[in-house]
């Protein structure tokens, strides 16, 4: 697994385009690591917008694969004009495996985690999004016990204490935050809608085989969207 982080120049037409709109920019990564008459495999890639801007206001984007790209194949001027990459040369983008030691990795290790995802339950056939704190939080936990993690425990002594009062510092290492209704057109004009909530905090791994299958193949719906990267820095 590959990682790269780009800077996107907000001058770009084509870039605040993307910006705007999440499926056109999962279709302009593509580009970069397939031809453009080659169709994206599913699970091929997985991104996500990252809330904050670096110092010159330029959007930062990560993009995880197992190719490296080709980034001279996205638009003219869509890229930031000094690109980073991780500060390593462009197209030279992280070795996960080697960087996290994930062929070592054994439970008990810790680490911070960053995750968008799409918190959801599933009504008459149709996915709709959780809104309350305790819901995504709960959708979180299952999550965790599928795919080989386990959060801090929470701090009060009775979890159902988080439960009637969800606004409680209940998970001091573990919070949500940037709730939004992601929207995007596809190439037939069907529009696409999925809720989006940012968690960060710190996990600690139970099952690594589980928990590198959730490296690799990102966790929860929305993929296409920016949605299911896992992202990961050990803890000390």
């Amino acid at each position: 697994m590959l990682l790269h982080r780009i800077h996107l120049n907000p001058r770009s037409k084509e870039a605040r385009r993307d910006l705007a709109d999440p499926y056109q920019m999962h279709a302009t990564l593509c580009r970069a690591f397939f031809p453009q008459e080659t169709r994206c495999p599913p699970g091929a890639l997985l991104w996500r917008l990252e809330p904050e801007t670096d110092a010159h206001d330029r959007p930062r984007v990560l993009v995880q694969s197992k190719a490296q790209p080709d980034w001279t194949r996205a638009p003219a001027g869509w890229l930031s004009p000094t690109l980073s990459c991780l500060d390593e040369p462009v197209n030279s983008g992280i070795d996960l495996a080697a960087k996290l030691s994930l062929g070592a990795l054994a439970a008990g290790r810790a680490f911070r985690f960053r995750l968008r995802a799409n918190p959801c339950k599933t009504v008459e056939g149709k996915r709709v999004g959780l809104v309350r704190p305790e819901a995504q939080m709960a959708w979180l936990i299952r999550k965790s016990e599928q795919h080989g993690f386990v959060l801090p425990a929470p701090e009060s002594a009775d979890y159902f204490d988080f439960l009637e009062r969800p606004n409680a510092d209940v998970y001091r290492d573990v919070r949500t935050l940037h709730e939004q209704m992601l929207v995007g057109a596809q190439g037939n004009g069907n529009a696409i809608r999925v809720f989006a909530v940012l968690f960060e905090g710190r996990l600690t791994v139970s099952d690594p085989t589980k928990f590198r299958d959730a490296l690799e193949t990102g966790i929860g719906h929305g993929k296409v969207m920016g949605l299911g990267l896992l992202s990961v820095a050990p803890v000390n």
